[in-house]
């Protein structure tokens, strides 16, 4: 009988037909013939009451729903959450559906409607966007069932609860993956690039075919086997390529909901996707009072999910960071010449001039790449128009700030630096660009 009573709700139609029946025995209280009247009315209504709990009640499971949710829920992204309905009832219901999402969403009202005709079954999708890492509880499924008189609800609980992890962006592994092997990313703004020079790595001897050039004839092999034999060469292939995140303070500033932070994580898992694709080894370590989260540039078999988890994993205090220290551990533990991608954000030519020794020393023996961050708020109240003095000084104030971001670009290059300023939504197509172009003119 408990479960019965928790599980009863009134409708607001019904609510509103009670209140409207109290003021008519009020006003109808002095007048005996339309008292009479209206207890009789009352009594009809009641009886329609009792016919919808039966209705509703008289059929033990007369909604059944599921909940279904993916193992892992993509960082950023707008991810599906699916609810099956079956409609079990001989009529049409109307269904209620407030589904507890987790907290981080901050939603308390998360309420959608769904009806369903007799025997039918419905599958409803609705999609969630996280803009933090880490676990998420979903709570129960609360679904309200409402017959055609809709006097009475009848509340139905699925799905009692189940966290989700939310990782690194992984849909956009499936989103970039394809265009980086075609012509798509060109229309992104990737050019096609003219191949310099001929990188050579020794691959295997083989017998001479017509054709083969004769500049790649091995004649201590050909005398030994009494045949033409020749060098076979290929392309240069597995080189480290090291995706570098800055994880101090200056990596804290928010954009569209996801900190730049975020931003760098999520472009560092697709492009070492990319370059495990293209045979070279990728790699990740991340930096700030210290060096940690290091993935040993490799082209293991699960290289990528070793990449995942560790991205995943990644904390921080947000505190200053030390690129003296990084520059002593590259120094110490990376020996290859390699490609690193480093994640950072400079504001201005002060915070670039305490970093840049640091930077060119790490970029006397590695190709290094410094990304950082175009100010987007500063370029939205550049291009606003100003309706008064204080706005214009705001204005003129917003693009020397603007113009001084461009100079870092300028004094990187100075040095021998390479370098990406972009802004935070463009972050990753900005690198594959970057990547495959240095791909193109054989730098890596």
């Amino acid at each position: 009988m408990l479960k019965f009573y928790k599980s009863l709700f009134l409708t607001e139609r019904l609510f509103i037909i009670i209140l409207g029946f109290i003021i008519a025995f009020i006003a109808a209280y002095l007048s005996l013939p339309l008292f009479i009247l209206l207890k009789y009315t009352f009594l009809v209504f009641l009886l329609a009451i009792v016919l919808d709990v039966m209705l509703l009640y008289l059929t033990p499971k007369g909604i059944k729903s599921h909940r279904l949710l993916p193992e892992k829920f993509s960082n950023g992204d707008k991810n599906p959450v699916h609810i099956t309905f079956e409609n079990n009832y001989n009529f049409t219901v109307k269904l209620r559906v407030i589904d507890e999402i987790p907290f981080q969403f901050q939603i308390r009202d998360f309420l959608f409607k769904v009806p369903l005709l007799p025997q039918e079954v419905k599958d409803y999708v609705y999609h969630i966007q996280p803009f933090e890492r880490g676990v998420y509880q979903f709570g129960k499924l609360n679904v309200y069932a409402e017959s055609p008189l809709g006097l009475i609800r009848r509340r139905y609980i699925f799905s009692e609860g189940k966290n989700i992890a939310v990782y690194p962006s992984f849909l956009q592994l499936k989103k970039y993956d394809l265009r980086a092997f075609s012509n798509q990313l060109r229309e992104y703004g990737l050019k096609k690039i003219r191949r310099i020079g001929n990188t050579i790595e020794f691959e295997q001897i083989r017998n001479y075919i017509s054709g083969d050039d004769i500049r790649n004839i091995n004649w201590k092999a050909t005398a030994k086997h009494h045949h033409l034999m020749v060098n076979q060469y290929q392309d240069e292939r597995a080189q480290p390529v090291y995706s570098i995140i800055d994880k101090g303070r200056i990596m804290k500033m928010p954009f569209d909901g996801l900190s730049l932070l975020d931003y760098a994580i999520n472009s560092s898992l697709v492009i070492s996707n990319i370059a495990l694709q293209k045979n070279d080894k990728a790699g990740i370590f991340t930096f700030s009072r210290k060096v940690e989260n290091r993935v040993v540039a490799e082209r293991r078999k699960f290289q990528m999910q070793l990449i995942l988890e560790t991205l995943y994993n990644i904390k921080t205090d947000f505190s200053e960071s030390d690129f003296g220290r990084l520059y002593a551990d590259i120094k110490h533990k990376i020996n290859q010449r390699s490609l690193l991608l480093l994640y950072t954000n400079f504001e201005n030519q002060d915070s670039l001039h305490r970093q840049l020794p640091y930077l060119k020393a790490i970029a006397k023996n590695h190709l290094l790449i410094v990304i950082f961050f175009k100010n987007v708020e500063l370029r939205k109240l550049i291009e606003k128009p100003c309706q008064n003095t204080r706005e214009i000084y705001q204005k003129v104030i917003a693009e020397k700030f603007d113009f001084d971001k461009k100079l870092l670009v300028s004094e990187l290059k100075k040095h021998g630096i390479q370098s990406i300023l972009t802004e935070p939504q463009n972050l990753t197509i900005n690198t594959i660009n970057k990547y495959l172009e240095l791909k193109a003119k054989g730098s890596i």
